[in-house]
């Protein structure tokens, strides 16, 4: 597959275009210009027209995952072929096309739904037809057969070798559980606040979770054992209220007065740290060395994890995408379209994680989405003649490398490992390995 390195790609204007040559030396320069577009497809610098590619048949609003090595392929319900939901495992050979493993139908639901695979088993989280808003069921499947386990309330996430199940049931009351992978044996199980609980994700999955009721006690428990880990009021002597809490880096952060403070606790003794005084806060998240807060009306602060200090500022950038080496990738919001054929993406420009300074723009760009910290960061645009533009994006050499275009894509990519998924205008999806 051919890559072709486009450089720093700048917001500096277009050139405007040169004049139209006269009549009389026009042809010369048509020769030229065939001359050095023969040049240019035998020199290898054009994307072959043959790919390696394998479509993947679907339904009309089915969903695809990557993982541990294989596609997994949900179909939506059908109901006037009178079929349900199906559940299709790939396996992805090193070369040629995906190869069915098994088929196995899904309990009857309605949209979206997610999965996951610990270990040999498949865990598919998801709403049930008629089902009250925000209540789900997991079913499990044999990751080798395709054999349906065990169904039980709730939305999973990876724990260790395990699972947790978190359900809120119809009256409100809500709890969380460890549940074995396997067999679906409960191994412990605590109630949850009206909110659910805050969980901390590390390379394993959920490493630390908190339930912080409106009282203002907080408990950070252990999700291998459940057991309590610290336990404190946060806020003795004061009214009940509800407060948007959050889980970053070694920090329970709590957002109150309608955005207006972020106060930080260390989450090994809830021991109060710093209060930042901030307006219309969102949300926050790990950047590298410092932590990011996000105005619910745009624009971001880059604060110092340990102070609550803000380091800098900046009312253009919406999210930091992903932090590298002293470098941000940062969003600033829907971008300029490519082509008029384009309306996905966001304008990502490359920032100094330090000072907030941009380095580099690289355009307007759809994110392929990733489940490992470390995969290939992937985006995708229309170009001019319509097919899907796929480029790596190197963040610390602030620039962007294609490395095909592709006829057919609506784009909607996906990636895990060198493997890249996208969705195909006519339907069902497209599979290939990046170079």
């Amino acid at each position: 597959m051919t890559v072709i390195d486009l450089g720093e790609l700048r917001r500096d204007p277009a050139p405007e275009p040169a004049p139209r040559p006269p009549r009389a030396v026009s042809r010369p320069y048509r020769v030229l210009a065939v001359l050095l577009a023969v040049l240019w497809v035998v020199a290898g610098g054009a994307p072959r027209p043959e790919r390696a590619m394998a479509i993947v048949p679907a339904r009309l609003g089915a969903d695809v995952f990557l993982a541990a090595g294989r596609l997994y392929l949900v179909d939506p319900l059908d109901p006037q072929q009178g079929t349900g939901r199906l559940l299709v495992a790939y396996r992805i050979p090193a070369e040629g096309p995906p190869a069915v493993l098994w088929r196995s139908s899904l309990p009857a639901g309605g949209g979206d739904v997610w999965l996951l695979q610990q270990g040999g088993t498949v865990l598919v989280s998801g709403r049930p037809v008629g089902g009250p808003e925000g209540v789900f069921r997991t079913t499990a499947l044999d990751a080798g057969t395709g054999r349906s386990g065990w169904q039980q309330p709730g939305a999973s996430y990876p724990a260790g070798d395990d699972v947790l199940l978190q359900n809120l049931d119809v009256s409100g009351e809500g709890s969380l559980r460890r549940v074995d992978a396997a067999s679906g044996r409960t191994l412990w199980s605590v109630p949850t606040p009206l909110d659910g609980p805050n969980l901390r994700f590390g390379p394993d999955g959920v490493d630390r979770i908190v339930l912080a009721a409106p009282s203002g006690e907080v408990e950070v428990r252990d999700p291998a054992s459940g057991s309590l880990l610290a336990a404190r009021n946060i806020r003795p002597g004061q009214l009940p209220s509800w407060q948007r809490n959050q889980i970053v880096g070694d920090l329970l952060l709590v957002i109150s007065d309608n955005g207006g403070t972020v106060t930080g606790y260390g989450l090994d003794r809830l021991d109060r740290r710093w209060t930042a005084r901030l307006a219309q806060v969102g949300y926050l998240t790990d950047c590298g060395d410092l932590l990011c807060a996000y105005r619910q009306t745009g624009g971001m602060w880059a604060l110092d994890p340990a102070t609550g200090v803000v380091r800098w500022s900046n009312p253009r950038w919406q999210a930091v995408l992903r932090a590298e080496r002293g470098w941000f990738l940062v969003s600033s919001g829907h971008g300029r379209p490519e082509s008029s054929a384009w309306s996905g993406g966001d304008r990502l420009v490359v920032v100094e994680a330090a000072t907030g300074r941009e380095v580099a723009d690289l355009g307007t760009w759809e994110l392929a989405s990733w489940l490992e910290p470390d995969s290939r960061l992937i985006g995708a645009r229309r170009s001019r003649d319509g097919r899907l533009l796929v480029a790596e994006l190197d963040l610390t050499a602030a620039r962007s490398r294609v490395l095909d275009a592709l006829p057919g894509m609506l784009g909607d990519c996906r990636t895990g490992g060198d493997v890249l998924v996208c969705r195909r205008t006519e339907g069902g999806f497209a599979v290939w390995r990046l170079p």
